[in-house]
């Protein structure tokens, strides 16, 4: 067998005739391959499914959690600790760390999830041809040259030529995004044909929906087109979230800072004189305060709750970061079928000799009016059609699970539902005969028997039907001269606007008892026509609005035609004036260089008849461009696009298990409106990490100046490395996280989002942050001191220092509610956590004072009701400070940060 593909060189099997084709697979159409063959090429081209890739095993998994800057640090302060014989500081370290490297290894998604998904949907069974026998074979056993035959209901095992069809139809909608199933044919086609077009060919993994066919197999496994998107997926670098960038740059200075300021503590201890172990303890406690130990957990930690509160929200997420990166979103590239529409086709429109009428409603339910445009709702012309639609029909729609479904072909299933919207329809006449659609006639007919009156009911293209018929049905039954051009006219007008458009004839007492072709040459009575397309959601247009109106754009990605593309965006608003009015192909994004792919995806806002390397490529040139790109999809192709994206959204209901494994979030209702809620709740939840960040960071910041200073002055340190690793965990958990319950602040959808690339803090808050550090600093050494001067011991003035952390941090989290309005303009308990938070730990801080445990744990000792004041009137005096500089910066005296107008005074 010619084997020029598996070598490098693609084959373009659309283009071969079919003699070529044979010639070159070596097969035989009537007799299939023979065992010995078969197994021939088993062994040379292996089973027929798609490798997967190894990945690293648990324990490298686990171990990389560790290899992190500021892990190292940690873990290097930790064997320092151990080799001093500090054995309580030493623990407390590496407690942290590992706790920060369970959370870590739980949270991560698995990388080859996608990959066993797809190799889960191509296993089937078949029928196929082998030594001249029909047999059902495994889709794993098949191999290039066997020849299979498929019939409605098949999953197709591999990519197929079609040889021989009959009336087939497949549903490519997983791999190509086209909202109806393809209709399938044989016969070379040019070339140059995108994939979505060539309709001789059946591709792995879609579905038969209707009619029969025979092919020949030409790829397996990795080399199909399923399996290209599966090296794609494979080959895809997940991004690190726009906060995880920032926090890793952060990170990278913080640890040059430690290093140099740890090695100049130690330096200046032995430059002192001081004992080695001294001065080594002192540069670990410096290295401690420098840390914000509890950010990692603390921060997973929020991510876990927003994760259940946007799971109240109909949004699913599968991996933590993608919480925040929601609130960072620039640009959201949604595909088009099930998402932004209903997936679900529709009859929007009926027209008929003598009138026009709109159908409201949307899917498969039977909800929704009639609306006379022309004409009247009773019109017999009106009533026939939809009967005709109703009983010329295969298909069936029924109620399940919660859903109205469809079981057979989506076109049929919106006729069904548009006759379920009428008044009084008579019941279903009884079939007596029924002359299938086949592509070669483009018309469906059935015969009925109702009461002893005949009637054939006829479905099918307008430039089929309408040369069949002689006159045309009134509104008020009466036989009207038929206008064909103006018939022909109105079908032009219902496909010009994206519609799929069907004609409806009759012909009342056949003369005939059987269907056929020969009796249906003319003489039938036309009925109307029934326009239908897959409507977008009406919550979605409202939805995309929404994100126009917070700074996110839109733009639609999706595999169906131009025409249909273009109709859905208007109705969606995302074409407007001034805009570029149509949409661009998939073929025109593969003839364009670099520079002018860019600055094409950049400016157009429609994107159509897209192959899963176009959704791929699009999605890295606007990241190239700084965007912060979500991008939603249902089917395989969309898969590997679906991974690149800063964040991938599948559809949890519609959506094939490739899509939901390769995304970081899913739809439960499969819905964009969905996409426009969590956006918001991203925002809320970023906006509270960002506090969190503005609150914790001082305390780091007060208790390496404060050690600092001790080392500066040759004095004892006023805190221990253990007593900073309890302020900064404690107060992480206890204080900090009640930030993630705050109440989202009024306008967080008006304003635009975080621009990508700039820092997470700007200049206000950094100084900000500086000013709670140094007034932290003056109250802890400043109280110290103090408490030693009035005859405290060593382990009570430390005590004191602690306390002032916890109660400053206390007081300063009531300033952080919001970053730039006061507390009584958030409300003292519009977020009763807080004071939950506070009160435990107070409560906590107590036994870490008086308990006789923890003061041997953390060389601590009871003091007095004195001391509590003098640290608690401390924590006051910081809440006034800050209290002063926000209302300074909302006089314009400077911002603290654009948290847009529902943040502002």
């Amino acid at each position: 067998m010619a084997d020029s593909n598996r070598a490098g060189k693609s084959v373009e099997w659309h283009a071969l005739d079919d003699t070529e084709l044979i010639t070159r697979l070596e097969t035989d159409t009537h007799m299939g391959l023979s065992t010995g063959t078969a197994a021939q090429r088993r062994e040379q081209y292996g089973a027929n499914r798609l490798t997967e890739a190894k990945g690293r095993s648990p324990l490298v998994r686990f171990l990389l959690q560790f290899h992190q800057a500021l892990v190292y640090i940690l873990l290097a302060a930790a064997a320092v600790a151990l080799f001093l014989q500090e054995w309580v500081d030493a623990g407390v370290i590496m407690a942290v760390v590992l706790l920060n490297a369970i959370v870590g290894y739980l949270q991560e998604a698995k990388a080859l999830d996608a990959i066993a998904a797809l190799s889960k949907s191509l296993h089937s069974n078949n029928t196929i041809l082998r030594d001249g026998e029909k047999i059902a074979a495994d889709s794993a056993e098949l191999v290039p040259g066997d020849i299979v035959l498929l019939k409605s209901g098949d999953k197709v095992p591999a990519d197929m030529r079609l040889l021989e069809t009959r009336d087939l139809k497949i549903d490519e909608s997983a791999l190509t995004g086209e909202s109806v199933p393809a209709d399938k044919a044989t016969g070379r086609q040019p070339a140059d044909r995108a994939l979505a077009d060539r309709n001789n060919m059946a591709y792995s993994s879609t579905l038969v929906t209707y009619g029969t066919g025979l092919g020949a197999v030409v790829e397996t496994g990795d080399h199909t087109e399923i399996g290209r998107i599966s090296a794609m997926i494979a080959a895809t670098d997940t991004l690190e979230t726009p906060l995880t960038r920032r926090i890793t740059q952060f990170s990278h200075y913080l640890i040059y800072a430690i290093l140099i300021l740890a090695a100049l503590a130690l330096a200046l201890g032995m430059l002192q004189g001081k004992p080695i172990v001294d001065s080594f303890m002192a540069a670990v406690a410096l290295a401690v305060a420098a840390i914000p130990e509890g950010l990692p957990a603390a921060v997973t930690i929020m991510l876990a709750i927003g994760v259940s509160r946007m799971a109240k929200r109909h949004a699913i997420i599968r991996r933590l970061p993608a919480v925040e990166t929601l609130g960072s979103t620039t640009l959201v590239c949604s595909d088009k079928t099930g998402t932004l529409t209903q997936n679900q086709m529709t009859v929007q429109e009926i027209v008929t000799a003598d009138g026009r009428y709109q159908v409201t409603g949307a899917g498969y339910a039977p909800e929704g009016d009639i609306v006379p445009l022309h004409g009247d709702v009773n019109s017999r012309a009106l009533i026939q059609t939809l009967i005709s639609g109703r009983d010329c029909n295969d298909t069936s729609v029924r109620f399940e699970d919660g859903l109205w479904q469809v079981a057979g072909d989506p076109t049929e299933g919106a006729l069904i539902a548009a006759a379920g919207k009428a008044q009084d329809l008579p019941a279903p006449a009884n079939r007596v005969d029924a002359l299938p659609f086949e592509s070669e006639h483009q018309y469906m007919a059935t015969l009925h028997d109702a009461d002893g009156k005949r009637r054939a009911f006829i479905k099918g293209s307008i430039e089929r039907v309408l040369p069949l018929c002689a006159d045309a049905l009134s509104s008020t039954g009466e036989r009207l001269p038929l206008a064909r051009a103006a018939m022909e006219q109105q079908a032009e007008d219902l496909a010009r606007r994206g519609l799929r458009v069907l004609a409806f004839a009759q012909i009342d007492e056949p003369a005939f008892d059987k269907l056929s072709h020969a009796t249906l040459t003319g003489g039938l009575t036309f009925l109307g026509l029934q326009g239908m397309i897959d409507p977008p959601r009406p919550e979605a247009i409202e939805a995309v609005d929404a994100c126009h109106a917070a700074g996110v754009g839109v733009k639609m990605i999706t595999g169906d035609h131009v025409l249909t593309a273009t109709t859905i965006a208007r109705q969606l608003r995302l074409l407007r004036g001034g805009e570029d009015n149509r949409a661009v192909t998939g073929r025109e994004l593969d003839a364009m260089n670099d520079e002018v792919f860019a600055r094409t995806a950049a400016q157009a806002c429609v994107f159509a008849r897209v192959t899963p390397d176009n959704k791929y490529r699009l999605v890295q040139a606007l990241q190239a461009q700084g965007q912060v790109v979500a991008m939603t999809g249902d089917g395989v192709n969309d898969a590997p696009a679906l991974r690149r994206a800063d964040i991938g959204i599948a559809m949890a209901l519609g959506g094939t298990e490739v899509a939901r494994e390769a995304s970081d979030m899913m739809l439960t209702d499969d819905n964009f409106a969905t996409i426009r809620s969590a956006i918001e709740e991203g925002r809320g939840i970023f906006d509270n990490l960002k506090k969190f960040i503005v609150w914790t960071l001082p305390t780091n910041g007060g208790e390496g100046l404060v050690i600092l200073l001790a080392i500066l002055l040759g004095i004892s340190l006023p805190i221990l490395p253990v007593q900073i690793l309890w302020i900064n965990l404690t107060t992480a958990i206890l204080l900090g996280l009640m930030l993630v319950f705050e109440p989202r602040e009024a306008g967080i959808m008006t304003r635009p989002p975080h621009p990508p690339g700039t820092a997470l803090l700007d200049a206000a808050l950094l100084t900000r942050i500086v000013i709670v550090s140094v007034l932290l600093c003056i109250g802890a050494f400043g109280l110290y001191e103090y408490e030693l001067l009035t005859g405290a011991s060593e382990a009570q003035a430390r005590t004191v220092a602690v306390t002032v952390f916890i109660i400053g941090e206390a007081f300063y989290l009531l300033n952080c509610r919001s970053l730039e309005r006061s507390l009584f303009d958030v409300g003292l308990f519009s977020n009763p956590f807080i004071w939950v938070g506070i009160s435990a730990m107070l409560l906590l801080q107590l036994a870490f004072t008086y308990v006789p445990v923890m003061n041997t744990m953390f060389s601590t000792a009871p003091i007095g009701l004195d001391s509590w004041l003098r640290a608690a009137a401390w924590g006051f005096v910081i809440f006034a400070v800050i209290g002063a500089e926000k209302a300074w910066r909302r006089r314009g005296g400077g911002s603290a940060s654009q948290q847009g107008a529902g943040a502002r005074a």
